[in-house]
């Protein structure tokens, strides 16, 4: 059985964050484990409460499952301390890590900054250029990129800038304010968009965090990084569709249940 580590903070209620991660990695038949940046005390309308891990702690965390369990990919989501971006780098380079997907947890699609400029810095030099692929959303692209994203043209110029300057693969989201659901994936020899349809569901908490786990999974089990993308999209569009309705607010993917996939493949949310 292949393996994944995800490395991002913990929702309270089980929609984002390191829950979403597992549960799309079981998805996937892929064994997660996972190292904790921060405590959230959430749900589907927004954030009361985070508490930190320690530097110091991070650390043990990824010491502890590297020299037992060695990942066959890693995904990185919510790090909003340049302390705790500086370890998950530093030990990601020591035990010469493979497959890593970065979700930059920068931005809310809303725009509001989730992290302290000090911390995205300590994202740009230390983090992202490790990374096999990043998944920035369209406010996240404009930070790394330094441009101002309006149309699909800005996106293609944006990401090629962002894979020169890092040297990084970039899956960039285009959304809602741009294309609908038109995802970018820039590598170093080739460009491809990823098609798809708008899916009138509110229940997209999480959904950022889900997708690049499955990206993750997919790398796991041996997919080429299109490859992995196409399956991840296929598998997140899925769920939309699937039309979950979970509390009061946006509401949570995470209700276990297979639904029919493309290509007769089961798509378990």
């Amino acid at each position: 059985m292949r393996t994944a580590l995800t490395i991002a903070g913990s929702d309270s209620s089980g929609g984002a964050g390191i829950q979403a991660d597992l549960k799309t990695m079981t998805a996937h038949a892929v064994f997660g484990m996972s190292c904790i940046t921060a405590l959230t005390a959430q749900n589907t309308t927004g954030v009361t409460g985070i508490l930190e891990v320690t530097p110091e702690f991070l650390k043990q965390q990824m010491d502890a499952v590297f020299t037992d369990i060695f990942p066959d990919a890693v995904k990185i989501g919510m790090v909003s301390a340049g302390g705790l971006i500086r370890v998950i780098a530093e030990r990601l380079r020591f035990y010469k890590a493979r497959n890593i997907v970065v979700d930059p947890v920068m931005v809310a699609t809303s725009g509001a900054r989730l992290i302290s400029e000090d911390a995205i810095e300590t994202l740009k030099q230390e983090l992202i250029p490790l990374a096999t692929v990043i998944t920035p959303n369209i406010p996240e692209a404009e930070v790394l990129s330094g441009q101002t994203i309006r149309t699909e043209e800005d996106m293609l110029t944006a990401g090629r800038l962002i894979r020169d300057t890092y040297g990084v693969a970039v899956l960039m989201k285009g959304g809602h304010s741009i294309n609908d659901a038109n995802d970018l994936l820039i590598e170093a020899d080739q460009e491809t968009w990823f098609h798809g349809t708008r899916i009138d569901n509110p229940n997209t908490h999480g959904t950022g965090c889900t997708l690049s786990s499955a990206i993750a999974s997919n790398l796991a089990e041996g997919a080429s990084l299109a490859e992995a993308v196409k399956k991840a999209k296929a598998y997140l569009t899925g769920a939309l569709a699937a039309g979950l309705d979970l509390g009061k607010g946006s509401g949570p993917l995470d209700h276990a249940y297979a639904i029919s996939g493309p290509e007769d493949e089961l798509l378990y949310v």
